[in-house]
């Protein structure tokens, strides 16, 4: 064999060594980039997260702490005391049932009352409610136990009552160094659980048991960190602590643990896909703080995503450097051997660097198009949403002229009378005035004045109805509303004989809206019921109002054949009317579900049990 076959073979040999050495040291490179970024990544979002668990569990506490003192001076009102010690008075159960009614609306908490020293409830603030508390007794609940033993007690539970969840705070009721009873406080952390959806990541509260009370995720709720052996499952059947609520697992796997109590876990992926502005399964890493003065944990999941991906990118950037220096160094060792091989070598990198910057430059130029047509899609979006806007609030005043053309003739008949008998008045008082009768033609001219009043109101409750709003929200009264609107239909009922029955609470009901668009839509289902019954031998229209929760509910129905399964399906569809040819477009319950909508409430209707249509109207409760 000659020297010249010998390198022959040798070359390949050597080469197909270096390639699978550069292979070797690019994967090296690559992995521990990914290694030591993640690291970093995790160390970042560890101290994000501590962070975070900070600001959570001091909100979590001043939500908590600021009702803290309500139980403990509950037991210095002498009415109480007196009810423990006679609770069979009758004089005094009502006494301060009344007191624990207006402490508690006042307070915003869920319920008060106060229970004996055998755990049996005497008082409460839901008193009015078929389902009181009183007379129940809750001595198995854990938070009379503790107060009874210790003076004071926490829990978090479901009602048995009413299944609504609450946190508990008690505090023994003593009088001359004995227990009488205990006062109880419920307190809803609904308000703080909404606060936290708006939150980047997923945060839950759990128990001592591993049970998550309080959620960012709504399905997360009375779901189990860790499995519940049979004895802690037997404890809560006792308790009643979750109603005997189905406490399913979250599905939380411990992948390993990282420093300072951190570990990464994998989250089950639920059965109906959950919509949420962030993960709700995969990889997250998991941080708990015992959160002070309770047995719970606040815990805070930080997807992993954004690290693994910054990770990999990093690894990628590496191994191609890596893979760069490699090529070179391939080059350079070519480039010694043969220089026609450099040079071929080259020319083929140069010609796949021209393509990559010729890809780049053509990638570049879409992307620049792309974006350029995004914003132009944009710009039409807002002048569409504007134009949208505009013909709206156009058509809500169309409504509104409408209306007030379907008004003009009662008002006409309004009017006419009260100037017939200014005509007559006036010619009488000029008599009267010649004859020197002064006393008489006061009496008329008094009589004048009152029905110029009288035709002013008709008047500017037109006017009033027929300016256009600004649509601002604003407080406003549900009753005097509704009497605006009955106002202004007066003469059309008082023609169809139509009965009005309102049944409001005595306590001013408070909505947030705009009260001119409100009094536009009360109109509208007024005027429909009063079509519905035309011919009716008796027509009646009843108006019911009352607090719900965060919201106010108006129900307008009334005793006419009700709704058809058709027009249940299509009622808010846009120019769908039951009227006939020429009375109407079908626009008003359109329209009035749009502006209730920008309330940000709902416009529901249906046929009631007793027969008639009954629309629903549910409007956010003014807070100010």
């Amino acid at each position: 064999m000659t020297l010249r076959q010998h390198l022959q073979i040798r070359h390949p040999l050597r080469l197909t060594a270096l390639v699978s050495a550069c292979a070797l040291l690019i994967a090296m490179i690559a992995f521990a980039t990914y290694r030591i970024s993640q690291q970093m990544g995790l160390a970042e979002m560890q101290i994000t997260g501590r962070h975070r668990l900070d600001l959570y569990a001091a909100s979590l506490e001043r939500e908590i702490v600021k009702y803290a003192y309500f139980p403990s001076t509950l037991g210095l009102e002498q009415s109480v005391l007196q009810l423990l010690t006679h609770p069979n008075d009758p004089k005094l159960v009502a006494k301060v049932n009344s007191f624990l009614e207006q402490v508690n609306e006042r307070a915003g908490t869920l319920s008060i009352y106060v229970m004996d020293n055998k755990g049996q409830v005497h008082a409460s603030s839901n008193w009015r409610r078929p389902d009181s508390f009183i007379g129940e007794d809750l001595s198995f609940r854990s938070y009379f136990r503790d107060a009874m033993e210790t003076g004071s007690g926490r829990f978090f539970g479901i009602g048995t009552t009413r299944s609504e969840p609450g946190y508990y705070l008690s505090s023994a009721v003593e009088d001359k160094n004995r227990t009488r009873g205990v006062a109880i406080v419920k307190v809803s952390l609904e308000q703080l659980e909404k606060s936290w959806t708006t939150v980047e990541t997923p945060v839950l509260v759990s128990d001592e048991n591993g049970v998550v009370i309080l959620a960012s995720v709504p399905d997360w709720k009375f779901t189990t960190l860790l499995p519940l052996d049979d004895k802690t499952r037997t404890a809560f059947d006792r308790t009643q602590q979750y109603n005997r609520r189905a406490l399913q697992s979250l599905g939380v796997r411990e992948i390993r643990r990282l420093g300072n109590g951190a570990r990464v876990v994998n989250v089950a992926r639920h059965k109906q896909e959950l919509v949420s502005p962030y993960p709700v399964s995969g990889r997250f890493m998991e941080q708990s703080l015992p959160l002070p003065g309770t047995k719970w944990s606040l815990t805070v999941f930080t997807p992993l995503d954004a690290v693994d991906d910054m990770s990999t990118t990093r690894a990628a950037v590496a191994g191609v450097s890596t893979l760069l220096l490699c090529i070179l160094a391939l080059l350079v060792n070519q480039r010694r051997r043969h220089l026609r091989d450099l040079l071929a070598a080259s020319q083929a990198l140069q010609k796949a660097h021209d393509e990559l910057e010729r890809k780049v430059a053509e990638r570049t130029a879409d992307l620049s198009s792309a974006n350029r047509q995004l914003q132009e899609e944009i710009v039409e979006r807002v002048r569409a949403e504007r134009s949208l806007r505009a013909t709206q609030d156009g058509l809500i005043q169309a409504g509104k002229l409408a209306v007030i053309g379907q008004l003009s003739t009662g008002i006409a008949h309004e009017l006419n009378q009260p100037l017939a008998a200014l005509r007559t008045l006036s010619g009488n008082t000029m008599r009267f005035l010649e004859r020197g009768d002064a006393t008489t033609a006061r009496s008329n001219l008094e009589r004048i004045a009152q029905i110029t009043d009288r035709m002013g109101q008709i008047t500017g409750q037109l006017k009033a109805f027929a300016h256009k709003s600004s649509g601002r929200p604003q407080t406003v009264d549900m009753r005097q509303v509704v009497a605006h609107a009955v106002a202004l239909l007066d003469q059309r009922l008082k023609t169809s004989a139509t009965e009005i029955h309102t049944d409001f609470p005595d306590t001013p009901l408070k909505a947030w809206c705009d009260p001119n668009r409100l009094e536009q839509v009360l109109i509208n289902l007024l005027g429909n019921a009063l079509d519905a019954m035309a011919g009716l031998p008796s027509p009646r229209i009843d108006i019911n109002g009352c607090e719900e929760g965060m919201m106010i509910r108006l129900e307008v129905r009334d005793h006419g054949p009700g709704l058809s399964d058709e027009a249940l399906a299509r009622l808010f569809e846009p120019f769908y009317t039951t009227k006939e040819v020429g009375v109407g477009l079908g626009l008003g319950l359109t329209i009035s579900a749009g502006i209730v909508s920008d309330f940000g409430g709902t416009l529901t209707g249906d046929n009631h049990p007793d027969g008639g249509a009954r629309f629903t109207l549910a409007i956010p409760k003014s807070s100010h």
